[in-house]
């Protein structure tokens, strides 16, 4: 078995053929609970309470209910905890962020013309980080029945031999990449009696319990800029508009390492492998909300709200790097490093996020405190990859559709106030996106805080805990093996608020 070591052209390429995938999709289709100390410390239940900053990205109506102009500034420390669990073998990675995650302010307008219903008007702006992707996450375990070999295989299989031995990594589309690297790293061999020269076979050292390791390393923001207006008509009916600009910035490093000590004999068989993928997603995106809240009676508040699809026009870059050891009974060879030392740089695509309608109650008790619901629709299955008519969107929208669906939201938020002193609480549940309910399960968490008021200036602070379990496949085809993940974040935010 002749072995060389594969160092290609460095440089970029240009235009390849995309390679999303559906994990890409549901990244930037959820959103975290953001916002003000306040907002967190309720977990997000304002849809028919307005008043706070962070309630117009629920209900654009919400800042008509303001009585002057304010201005909010909040920062938070996010504490996140990943316990993984692969074949038995438990491991646990903590992350520790901080970020300045909102800032905005709200004019009030009033209306003097006695003869008008329209009491108030009112402008907002705000900034929020809807998703902090800073995080890390390990796995380790003995397969007893895969190898990674079986990426490569799926892509591979139907591809012509003399494309994986006469062709360019950079002049591939994104799958024959992958088979060309698992060829060129003898991790995968042409099947020796097809004679249609498309068909292959692991060349990895066979008996199972591979032993295998994956880390996960992201940072990055989703951010949302939301630009509103509403009023107030006779102080009984508040409706408002949101347009929202949208900004993504996300990295992503993937390394997988697999081994084994299997039975050899006088053939080379590959009993190491390690796979380097690094990516970078960025671009920008745009949404509207409307919104009404009415009010009832002077404690009883009713709120309905509608959030668009985020349109994303997005970019991803993605570079490779496979390193392979090969050994028969006699010998261990030096290692195979394919480094092709390109970055694929795609076309840029369009993603359609799903859009969500909220339903809002809330009670309040005069001066005293309030309870206040929300409940949420989201119909994941909506997600779409654009342009429709690209044969690879096509059948990703298609999974998409089978793979995902609506899901229930309810935020349970209350405050109760003694003097200039607030206590707040709330609950939060939120359904898997996904039909199968493992690759992401439910979210459930909690949240308290407390704030003080000191007159034109407002002090809050809050904690909200989220829990949730995952089972994401380390690869999308062929090896779709992955670890259970339970994910636990804690996070304490600050708002100071000033009357403007």
């Amino acid at each position: 078995m002749k072995k060389n070591l594969f160092i290609l052209f460095a440089g970029l390429t240009i235009g390849v053929a995309q390679s999303q995938e559906i994990t890409d999709a549901m990244r930037y289709s959820q959103d975290n609970l953001n916002g003000t100390a306040r907002f967190r410390a309720m977990s997000g239940a304002f849809g028919a309470l307005g008043g706070d900053l962070s309630s117009i990205n629920v209900n654009p109506a919400g800042s008509a209910i303001f009585l002057n102009n304010q201005l909010a500034v909040t920062a938070s420390n996010i504490d996140t905890k990943n316990n993984s669990n692969y074949y038995g073998s438990l491991i646990t990675e903590k992350n520790n962020s901080f970020d300045l995650n909102q800032a905005g302010a709200v004019f009030v307008f009033k209306n003097y013309d006695k003869n008008s219903g329209w009491k108030k008007f009112s402008l907002a702006i705000n900034y929020e980080n809807a998703n902090n992707f800073d995080n890390s996450v390990s796995s380790f375990g003995v397969n007893p029945t895969k190898s990674v070999a079986n990426y490569f295989l799926s892509h591979a299989n139907g591809v012509p031999l003399n494309i994986l031995e006469n062709s360019f990594y950079e002049d591939l589309d994104s799958g024959t990449q992958q088979a060309f690297l698992g060829y060129q790293a003898y991790i995968i061999n042409p099947l020796s009696d097809d004679s249609n020269n498309n068909t292959y076979v692991s060349n990895v050292a066979e008996g199972g319990n591979y032993y295998q390791e994956n880390t996960v390393f992201s940072n990055g923001y989703n951010g949302k800029l939301s630009f509103n207006a509403a009023a107030s008509y006779e102080d009984k009916l508040y409706l408002g508009l949101n347009l929202n600009s949208h900004f993504v910035d996300y990295n992503q490093s993937t390394l997988f390492y697999e081994d084994n000590d299997n039975a050899l004999d006088s053939n080379y068989r590959v009993n190491k492998i390690q796979f380097n993928n690094d990516l970078y997603t960025y671009g920008s995106g745009f949404s509207f909300q409307l919104g009404a809240i009415a009010k009832v009676s002077n404690e009883v508040r009713l709120g309905l709200a509608y959030e668009s699809p985020t349109w994303y026009k997005l970019n991803d870059e993605l570079t490779q790097r496979l390193i392979t050891v090969s050994a028969n009974v006699d010998e261990t060879l030096p290692s195979d490093i394919v480094d092709p030392r390109i970055t694929n740089v795609y076309a840029p695509y369009k993603l359609q996020t799903p859009g969500k309608l909220t339903g809002s109650f809330a009670y309040v008790f005069g001066k005293t405190g309030l309870i206040s619901v929300d409940y949420a629709l989201k119909d994941y299955s909506n997600t779409k990859f654009k342009p429709e008519y690209d044969t690879y969107f096509t059948g990703l929208n298609n999974e998409m559709s089978n793979t995902f669906k609506s899901t229930n939201e309810v935020r349970i938020g209350a405050e109760y106030k003694i003097e200039r002193l607030s206590l707040r609480g709330g609950y939060r549940y939120e359904q898997s996106p996904y039909k199968n309910k493992t690759t992401i399960g439910d979210l459930r968490g909690y949240s308290a805080g407390l704030g003080y008021n000191f007159g034109s200036t407002k002090a809050d602070l809050a904690y909200a805990y989220g829990k949730r379990n995952t089972q994401p496949g380390f690869f999308s085809q062929g090896f779709t093996d992955g670890a259970k993940i339970n994910t636990e974040t804690n996070t304490v935010s600050l708002t100071l608020l000033f009357e403007l």
